[in-house]
Formats: C-alpha cells, sequence, structure tokens
C-alpha cells in the first residue's frame, strides 16, 4: 500500500477535549499505517491538561522513508473536535492544509476553508455511545486521506479493542466514512493531485 501512494513526509494533529478519544485515536491511526500500510510513523501525543478537560492531542507523521524529525511543524491535517483545540493549534495548519471540524462542538471557525462534520452529534444520536465520537472521525478520515485503506484500518480495530465493543466500532467506523463519502465526494482527490 505504502508503494502506492508514496508520501515525503505528511502531519497529521488530531485534537479536542480530554476524553474524546483522542490518544486512541491516535495510536490506531499510527498502528494501522505502520503495521496494515507499510509507512514509517510516528506518533507523539501531549499528556497534562487533558485529565481536566483542555485540549488534548496526538501528532502522527507519515512517510514512505526514515522520518528524521518526529514532532509535528506543519500540518497537512487538522482534525478539531472541540473549539479550544481549534482556536489553539489551526496556527500550525499548511496554508493548503486540511481542517476537519466537528461542527457540533467547533461553533466559530477561523476559516472558510474546511470539512465540518458533526462526530460528536452522530456519536450521541446514531451509535447511542459517545465514546464512539473517536472511531466516527476515523472513519472519516479513512474517506478522505487516499493512502489509507478501510479493510486495514478495520483490521486494526479489530487487534486493538476487545471482542465486546467491535461491533459498534465498526459501525462507528462505517458511519463516519459513509457520511464522508457522500458529504465531500472530493476530498481525497485533493491529494492525488498535489
Amino acid at each position: 500500500m505504502a508503494k502506492e501512494y508514496p508520501l515525503n513526509r505528511f502531519e497529521i494533529r488530531l485534537s479536542g477535549l480530554g476524553g474524546q478519544g483522542i490518544l486512541t485515536l491516535g495510536k490506531i491511526m499510527g498502528q494501522a499505517l505502520a503495521l496494515e500500510h507499510g509507512y514509517y510513523v510516528t506518533q507523539t501525543q501531549s499528556y497534562g491538561p487533558e485529565a481536566r478537560g483542555g485540549a488534548s492531542r496526538s501528532d502522527v507523521v507519515i512517510s514512505s522513508y526514515p522520518i528524521s524529525y518526529p514532532k509535528t511543524q506543519n500540518l497537512d491535517v487538522l482534525v478539531a473536535l472541540s473549539q479550544e483545540a481549534c482556536n489553539l493549534y489551526f496556527r500550525n495548519l499548511k496554508i493548503n492544509g486540511l481542517l476537519i471540524v466537528d461542527n457540533f462542538m467547533v461553533e466559530q471557525v477561523p476559516t472558510n476553508s474546511y470539512v465540518g462534520l458533526p462526530f460528536t452529534k452522530w456519536a450521541k444520536d446514531k451509535i447511542k455511545v459517545i465514546q464512539t465520537t473517536n472511531i466516527i472521525t476515523l472513519g472519516a478520515l479513512t474517506y478522505f486521506l487516499p493512502f489509507m485503506n478501510k479493510n486495514s484500518v478495520l483490521k486494526t480495530l479489530k487487534q486493538i479493542f476487545p471482542a465486546k465493543i467491535i461491533e459498534i466500532n465498526v459501525k462507528a467506523l462505517n458511519l463516519g466514512f459513509n457520511q464522508a463519502k457522500k458529504r465531500y465526494k472530493d476530498i481525497p482527490e485533493r491529494w492525488l493531485s498535489s
């Protein structure tokens, strides 16, 4: 898979509030991209204020080549699941980067160029488990990023989660993937042309 979509260096920041599963989301993405897709991956995360409901983040750097510096510097993608995270990290997004916000949680977006999906609302209303917000987000990212294969992400989910919660998380992943595809058909093509 990595040979099909060569990446020089691609930086993603996943951000939100403590308790939204941001660190788990980063771990799943990192594992899927490294073990199932064959990329070099670094995954770093913040600890501290997320325990008190403050901004939490997990950064993933992906490359087809060895990564010399493990931390993000210039984000290709920023996922903001809270207003605070959006406000705090938007400045780190490249000019042509992709901002993805939970438009149920982020009411004031600092740009007109963004993707908005109500991840938290879908977790509450459609899956009926708020803790699946991060996996719904993962489903959308799997659609938006053409170098992520859905079957490989599903395989990683099944390796990480206990059997009793696999079904609900597969449902959440599919929801995010399908809704992203339905609402933003052209997003994956932007990476292929750049």
